[in-house]
């Protein structure tokens, strides 16, 4: 069983023992139910950022623990502060050591995009990602079939929530469905959890023009990213380079400012 064979099976029983903790009725009485959200496509299109997604995550499955006890509230308002363009946040507990709790903080503190960073599977975790204040979700291709793209995309728009759609290979572009704002190609290989930018370089040309591209995972560098920029890139999402740091939203500004100088 791969790794992320595994989080698929442990993700759907979590969701099932969710959906009886925390029905339905109970997530949509959340004040962020009838809140507006914010548009991640405007704010990647913005001529005064840089396109720069900053992630908070604590752990990742390949490289185990990133950092523990960054304050979400601290780290997220930082991110801002530097110049981002929107927050993703990790709420997988089990494999990424994050909570709702961590989306919902940052909610509360930052008026931004924040994209919901998770394996979802089931349209309840979309109902729970507006109730927990997110403005987007992640629909990844791989774990998906595409009828159920479709079904999980338009519950997401009926919601006012952006999709980023995830992919890894051109196979897996022929999934899109109608209601995808944003393609994100992500240089990780979710079997081995390698990364390639050359993975973005070379699906750039198979995205069709509507879509926002964005990049995604083993982004370290302005060099990378102004070579992202040539083949159509818009955003750039960055969490472990970021997160691996004492100070996260210090190596973010650092990075942004270098940036600006590209």
């Amino acid at each position: 069983m791969t790794i992320l064979e595994e989080i698929i099976k442990h993700k759907k029983a979590e969701v099932e023992e969710n959906k009886s903790i925390y029905p339905v009725k109970l997530l949509e009485r959340s004040i962020y139910f009838t809140s507006e959200t914010v548009s991640l496509k405007k704010y990647l299109l913005r001529n005064d950022k840089k396109g720069i997604i900053a992630e908070f995550k604590r752990k990742s499955p390949s490289k185990g623990m990133l950092n523990e006890y960054a304050p979400v509230e601290q780290v997220s308002i930082g991110y801002m502060q530097a110049g981002a363009s929107a927050l993703s946040i990790l709420t997988d507990k089990k494999y990424f050591n994050g909570k709702n709790e961590d989306l919902t903080v940052a909610r509360k503190f930052n008026y931004c995009p924040i994209l919901r960073k998770d394996f979802i599977i089931d349209e309840y975790q979309i109902i729970e990602a507006k109730s927990i204040g997110a403005d987007a979700i992640l629909l990844i291709a791989a774990v998906l079939e595409k009828e159920k793209i479709k079904q999980l995309s338009e519950l997401a728009k009926s919601l006012k929530l952006e999709i980023l759609f995830e992919v890894h290979n051109k196979e897996e572009l022929e999934k899109v469905s109608s209601n995808i704002d944003i393609i994100g190609v992500n240089n990780r290989n979710l079997n081995d959890f390698k990364t390639d930018i050359n993975t973005s370089i070379e699906l750039s040309v198979k995205i069709p023009d509507e879509f926002i591209k964005i990049s995604e995972s083993g982004i370290s560098s302005v060099e990378a990213i102004a070579n992202l920029r040539k083949c159509g890139f818009k955003g750039f999402l960055i969490g472990e380079y970021f997160m691996k740091s004492a100070n996260p939203s210090k190596a973010c500004a650092e990075f942004i400012k270098k940036l600006n100088n590209i």
